[in-house]
């Protein structure tokens, strides 16, 4: 399989340019391998070579990666940038579509080269995954099942939710997650019917359904899963919709695999909670994609004109949500194969009454 940066390089004659430069923090850390770097520098990829600008503090950590021609050290980013460009005689670069206005109108003015906004150029790359992203993809989501199981064990009315969260993060980070790659919802009872709701200091209580909603990286990559639970026997409305938003994201995983189409994906579940009476209580996408991000192509949900891709690994998350009563979601992380698909995230997604 080509490397990343060949990869990059073989779309070049299809975009019609010389070279590309990155600087967003997933592309980077895709690209070089080395995370947390949004802002300290560019990576300068043209068709048969590539240079990293970026200061003095990475210039130990990135000696044994480029030679001293093409790692350029310097606090002055866009001003070597614009010299390379120059000096390689390079006529048309394409940029991410997302860099700050006045990174952009900084090249305007100083570059002699064209320069060419393009979307998701090395996103569309990072979709399919190598056997080792797989593989770290699959060991995140084990301890995401790890941390359900946990979280299950220790829960009861009267722990606040930012108490079931700072438990579920210690332990997540003692089985060797670095860190979470969004902020952990966990909701309980009316709060449940926010789906991207935050723990609070609100106490949990009998009777209510409890939505908790993770994902940690593990060896720089992040699983996405969530589920509801009940503590004690809810509301007979909540049940009711649970075994709906169940069935609508077991059709849905039923159906993913290589060539599906994303808006077509969304439909099978969507269409199912309609025809259920909770089409209104539905209010999101069915799913995207995960891997050194939390959100990652492709974007399945009703206005997507995607396929899936072989070897993505992509959520599936219907929901139903009833304001001043509360709400539900299951999420799972599912690997497309050629044929159809495997679950990564294997905690039961039954409804667990504690």
């Amino acid at each position: 399989m080509p490397s990343r940066i060949e990869r990059l390089q073989q779309t070049f004659d299809q975009l019609k340019i010389d070279a590309f430069l990155v600087s967003s923090e997933g592309n980077l850390h895709y690209l070089t391998g080395m995370a947390d770097m949004a802002g300290d520098g560019y990576l300068l990829v043209l068709t048969n070579t590539v240079y990293l600008i970026t200061d003095a503090r990475y210039q130990t950590a990135f000696a044994n990666q480029y030679d001293a021609d093409h790692l350029i050290i310097t606090r002055d980013y866009l001003g070597a940038v614009c010299d390379l460009v120059a000096q390689t005689k390079t006529t048309v670069l394409g940029f991410e579509d997302e860099i700050p206005y006045t990174a952009y109108s900084y090249l305007d003015e100083n570059l002699v080269s064209d320069l060419v906004a393009l979307p998701a150029v090395v996103e569309q790359i990072r979709i399919e995954k190598s056997s080792d992203e797989l593989a770290k993809l699959k060991a995140s989501a084990s301890l995401a099942d790890a941390g359900f199981e946990y979280v299950t064990s220790i829960v009861r009315p009267g722990m606040r939710e930012i108490d079931v969260s700072n438990l579920l993060d210690a332990f997540m980070r003692t089985h060797g997650a670095s860190g979470q790659s969004f902020t952990t919802i966990v909701l309980g009872g009316a709060r449940a019917a926010l789906p991207h709701g935050t723990a609070s200091a609100a106490l949990l209580s009998a009777g209510q359904m409890v939505t908790l909603d993770f994902g940690y990286f593990l060896n720089g990559y992040t699983s996405d899963m969530t589920r509801t639970f009940a503590l004690g026997q809810p509301d007979e409305k909540l049940v009711n919709a649970y075994q709906a938003v169940q069935a609508a994201q077991q059709a849905v995983v039923d159906h993913v695999k290589a060539g599906a189409n994303t808006a077509d994906l969304d439909a099978v579940g969507r269409d199912l909670l309609t025809d259920a009476g909770y089409g209104e209580a539905f209010n999101h996408g069915m799913g995207h994609g995960i891997g050194l991000e939390i959100h990652e192509g492709p974007l399945i949900s009703k206005n997507t004109t995607g396929q899936l891709v072989e070897n993505s690994v992509v959520t599936v998350e219907p929901g139903v949500y009833f304001p001043d009563l509360g709400g539900m979601r299951i999420e799972d992380d599912v690997l497309v194969t050629k044929t159809g698909h495997q679950r990564l995230t294997q905690a039961t997604r039954d409804l667990l009454i504690l």
